[in-house]
């Protein structure tokens, strides 16, 4: 057994089943290890953004880490915009770089580089293995790393002497941590701030936003009159009929700052304060109301169902709860033509129970609320703002979860990000139906010309939002990496074909034309 088999086997033994990876010449020896071991599902992805993506939507929807494999630092560089996604959403992974062997890292060769200085910005966890002899103990130490609450990266970096040598030992799983309790102090204090009175909202995030913790909120709620929000961009959302519903902060600031008009308490449940997305001129960047109290329920490595059941149970909040979302019949669409909001009330009427939706486009954030009546489903979101996400998203998500349909919520611009992920759709038959918002450019940066206070009205500034001339053909793309596509023009034609994916398996992409 050599070092490569040793990480392989040791990762097995501590529950990883998912290896995404896109390797070259220093990772051989791991790839040959592939037929060695049994209990790895490898995955290729044709681009390291598709890799990381993909093992970020595999650790929200799974609630474990699947393996990475990146070669050196520019297979990892390449990889960094989904991995900070991944790190902002608390994702966990065992994302494992490969490096030159010790012997050679002194001659400068051309891939030569600081992987450790490239990895340190998106990884709570960072080791070089040193060692084949030890490298099993490191994998099962990068296992337990990325299971830090609230989730981590833990970057493993595998020199490929390290993987050639010859190992003896098979690592054992290490005791994985728990989050830490809410002390009565804390749970107390924030009854105390409650009963007081004051226009209050309990700002979720994390495991504050999954079913048994929203049962909770939800009679906090009943009690006391307290908004129940989440941030903009959540990881992980459960909604829809039949669960508490959840207000979603709006994404400018002064939509923000409206939205919170009045309040005087937030409660933080897991999540941080919230702050304008980008600066503006004459325009704020925190958004707390002035005058409103800040309170912390729990931190992200802190139980928050925990905290909200015994907070629920303070306040002897047993009742009833302000309200489940409810299941609205939506009228077919009448002829016209194709809309962001439409296209939302489509999904809405058609969407199955359980499935999963993905969403990365401002089109179809705009219309969010439609989907609240929805059947029961998990709602996953672009959690740390770098676009090209959602599509490789899908991936890890269907893998973690067979049996439930995915659909992503498209923009075209952001989807070119990492447009090689429905190759991988098609390869490893993901069901998913990837809805494209084709307005043919970058719409949103055309607003935020305006909102910075930039000049508009240049044709050369025009160009970089443009994304005509050529037009991009969605359903050539999609059939040229193997999933069945078609454009739709009309709301009816959309409806049609959106009723017709959500009744078969398999990868498909809708082009809707708006």
């Amino acid at each position: 057994m050599n070092g490569a088999e040793s990480l392989l086997r040791s990762l097995v033994a501590c529950g990883v089943e998912v290896c995404f990876g896109n390797p070259g010449t220093s990772e051989m020896h791991f790839v040959a290890a592939l037929d060695a071991v049994d209990g790895m599902r490898p995955v290729l992805g044709l681009f390291e953004g598709v890799v990381t993506g993909a093992a970020d939507g595999y650790g929200r929807m799974a609630g474990k880490p699947a393996a990475t494999l990146l070669h050196l630092g520019p297979g990892l560089t390449n990889g960094l915009a989904n991995l900070h996604n991944a790190r902002r959403a608390s994702s966990p992974i065992v994302n494992i770089v490969g490096d030159h062997a010790a012997s050679h890292s002194r001659y400068e060769a051309p891939l030569t580089s600081d992987i450790q200085g490239f990895a340190r910005p998106v990884s709570q966890w960072i080791h070089a293995s040193a060692s084949a002899l030890t490298v099993g103990a490191d994998a099962a130490r990068a296992v337990q790393a990325s299971m830090e609450a609230p989730g981590q990266v833990a970057t493993l970096i595998l020199p490929a002497d390290t993987a050639w040598s010859q190992a003896d030992t098979v690592a054992a799983p290490l005791p994985l941590p728990s989050r830490a309790p809410v002390s009565g102090a804390t749970i107390a204090n924030i009854a105390a701030l409650v009963q007081r009175g004051v226009k209050t909202a309990f700002l979720l995030r994390g495991d504050a936003l999954q079913e048994r913790a929203l049962h909770a909120a939800g009679k906090i709620a009943a009690k006391t009159g307290a908004r129940l929000l989440s941030d903009t961009f959540a990881p992980r959302l459960q909604r829809g009929a039949g669960r508490v519903p959840v207000e979603r902060l709006p994404y400018f600031a002064e939509q923000v700052v409206e939205f919170l008009a009045g309040t005087e308490l937030i409660v933080l449940v897991g999540a941080q304060p919230p702050v304008s997305f980008f600066a503006y001129p004459d325009k704020p960047s925190w958004l707390t109301p002035e005058g409103c109290r800040l309170a912390v329920l729990s931190h992200a490595h802190e139980d928050g169902t925990g905290a909200l059941k015994a907070l629920a149970d303070v306040l002897g909040a047993t009742g009833s709860i302000a309200g489940h979302s409810v299941r609205k019949h939506m009228e077919p669409p009448a002829s016209g033509s194709l809309t962001p909001e439409s296209i939302m009330r489509s999904v809405a009427r058609h969407l199955p129970e359980h499935a999963i939706v993905t969403e990365e486009s401002g089109m179809a954030m705009a219309y969010y609320g439609l989907t609240e009546s929805a059947a029961p489903h998990d709602f996953l979101t672009l959690s740390g703002g770098a676009i090209g996400s959602m599509m490789a998203l899908s991936i890890g998500a269907g893998i973690a979860c067979p049996d439930r349909k995915i659909v992503n919520l498209l923009g075209d611009g952001s989807a070119m990000y990492t447009v090689q992920s429905l190759w991988t759709q098609a390869r490893e038959q993901i069901d998913v139906v990837n809805v494209i918002y084709a307005n043919r450019g970058y719409k949103i940066l055309n607003n935020e010309l305006k909102r910075v206070g930039a000049s508009q009205d240049g044709a050369r500034a025009a160009s970089m939002f443009d994304l005509q001339d050529p037009s991009l053909d969605w359903v050539a793309l999609a059939a040229g990496m193997g999933v069945e596509a078609v454009r739709t023009v009309s709301a009816t034609d959309f409806d049609a074909a959106f009723a017709s994916a959500m009744q078969r398996r398999g990868p498909m992409l809708i082009e809707a034309l708006i």
